[in-house]
């Protein structure tokens, strides 16, 4: 007999006159709809009872292609590899947090990022690259795995910029928000565009003290491999917004943790030299 478990973080409620609901990884209550199977029912075969009768199992079924339930021995992240490269402190951890889901992991260097975003992976490997620094991003680090999900493999990243750590939205498909996106919009979104650019670009004086511990590198661990699952399952949306448009900032002194939308920037042509007139659809144009 297969074994169906509730997801973590999912409840079943009997709610007394008005049947049974499910309370969600999000908090959300949704009324379910049991028809003849009785509440205690659902709850017990989902604690390990035995399979009742074929309106009880179809529920259970239900409950496993809604994504809040599945079997015991299930890993969310079985038959991907991941590969991981930066700060020890987190790729550590990552990575037995990782496997523990089944993944396959592997550390790689800066020149095989590079690579991989010419070639691809191996051929029937499902991969993703993960990319953790303990510093602002300098400029053109990850301007090569920008180019990763062109060849269909998952990009994730995270970096510190003092006591603020940034997780960026996964990408995996031509079009999703690379680090670049993400530089650009953060730019436009402030008054102090030059001193960013400025910071990002070294011209800033040596950090004193550390910043950050045990406690906000499980935390950040813990939200990576969230994405990673989400990626894996082919979930677009956790929560209110987009994984693919979810650009996270975590405050290392308190763990709290805030979410941004953030879009995409569209190409645009290169501007016109002299004696070349724009056109629409032509050079100068936006794409």
């Amino acid at each position: 007999m297969t074994v169906s478990r509730l997801a973590p973080g999912v409840e079943i409620v009997a709610v007394p006159g008005l049947g049974v609901a499910v309370r969600t990884q999000d908090g959300e209550f949704l009324r379910v709809d049991t028809g003849e199977v009785a509440a205690e029912d659902l709850m017990g075969r989902f604690e390990g009872g035995p399979q009742g009768t074929p309106a009880l199992e179809n529920l259970v079924r239900a409950f496993e292609s809604a994504g809040y339930a599945g079997s015991d021995d299930e890993r969310p992240l079985e038959g991907r590899t991941v590969f991981l490269l930066g700060e020890e402190t987190l790729t550590g951890r990552l990575a037995r947090r990782i496997a523990a889901e089944g993944a396959d992991v592997e550390h790689i260097g800066p020149d095989e990022v590079a690579a991989m975003s010419e070639k691809g992976p191996r051929q029937d490997v499902t991969a993703a690259v993960v990319w953790c620094l303990d510093s602002p991003v300098p400029d053109g680090l990850w301007e090569a795995a920008d180019r990763l999900p062109e060849r269909g493999i998952g990009w994730l990243r995270c970096h510190r910029e003092g006591f603020q750590a940034w997780i960026e939205p996964l990408a995996a498909a031509p079009g999703d928000v690379t680090s670049a996106d993400v530089r650009l919009r953060r730019l436009a979104a402030t008054a102090a565009h030059r001193e960013l650019a400025a910071y990002w670009a070294g011209s800033r004086s040596a950090e004193s003290g550390g910043t950050g511990g045990e406690a906000s590198a499980a935390l950040i661990v813990e939200l990576l491999t969230a994405d990673l699952v989400a990626w894996a399952d082919g979930r677009h949306k956790v929560g209110r917004v987009p994984v693919r448009r979810r650009l996270r900032r975590v405050d290392l002194r308190d763990l709290t943790v805030s979410e941004h939308l953030v879009l995409p920037v569209p190409a645009v042509a290169p501007l016109p030299g002299p004696g070349i007139h724009a056109t629409a659809g032509g050079p100068g144009a936006a794409r």
